[in-house]
């Protein structure tokens, strides 16, 4: 099991595009790494090809996404066929990998077995597990969802975009933020520096007289 701040282990795996070291295959980029309890079956196939379309988004953000599935990669590319047709995707090469793990060594390794559900020889499914990874191989944020509930990716998405605006600033985004709403300051930042740096700052007056709510506009950011 991963933890967040974690250097996010590094592993060899064969994909539907060739053989991949994950560290290389991430380079300098932010990663996202997804698991799929089994090809060929309903909300897997609807959240791969969700992921197909949003990959312009996971592009601008400097995202790279990776899939993986407790099948072989032959099954994957069979199994492409089916998301790019129910997705209504164009037929060029999909455009992003997917893993294959039929032994479950790396779901094992990640923490991704769900033991309430199981295929037809009583082996544990791999739950739907997201890690994200930053440049520096840190993972940033995991989240577990059952097999049997079909995650949100534009949720995803909005993390993503959290995440990296925090990187460079030095704030925080609260309940429901979505880009471009306004932000929190982060508590470690003290007042004066807070002045330095942002000229409308708004201070939430509070029964207990302390002025932590602090909130200012959306840093602008470079993406």
């Amino acid at each position: 099991m991963v933890l967040l701040g974690e250097t996010f282990p590094n592993f060899v795996a064969e994909t539907q595009i060739g053989t991949i070291n994950f560290h290389d295959w991430l380079g300098n980029s932010w990663g996202i790494l997804f698991s799929h309890p089994h090809d060929f079956t309903p909300v897997c196939t609807t959240e791969l090809g969700r992921v197909a379309k949003l990959m312009p988004e996971f592009e601008r953000l400097g995202v790279k996404v990776i899939a993986l599935s407790c099948n072989s990669v032959d099954s994957h590319r069979k199994w492409i066929e089916d998301i790019k047709a129910y997705s209504e995707l164009s037929d060029k090469e999909f455009p992003y990998p997917i893993i294959e793990d039929e032994s479950r060594r790396l779901a094992t390794l990640l923490g991704m077995l769900d033991p309430a559900e199981v295929n037809s020889e009583g082996i544990p499914l791999a739950a739907r597990a997201v890690f994200i990874i930053d440049p520096a191989k840190k993972m940033r944020l995991s989240i577990l969802y059952p097999a049997t509930t079909g995650r949100n990716f534009d949720e995803i998405l909005r993390v993503i975009e959290s995440l990296q605006l925090t990187e460079k600033y030095k704030v925080a985004t609260p309940v429901d933020w979505k880009k471009g709403d306004n932000v929190m300051i982060q508590p470690t930042v003290s007042d004066e520096e807070a002045k330095t740096v942002y000229d409308n700052i708004k201070t939430v007056t509070l029964p207990s007289g302390k002025t932590y709510m602090r909130i200012v506009p959306q840093p602008t950011t470079d993406k």
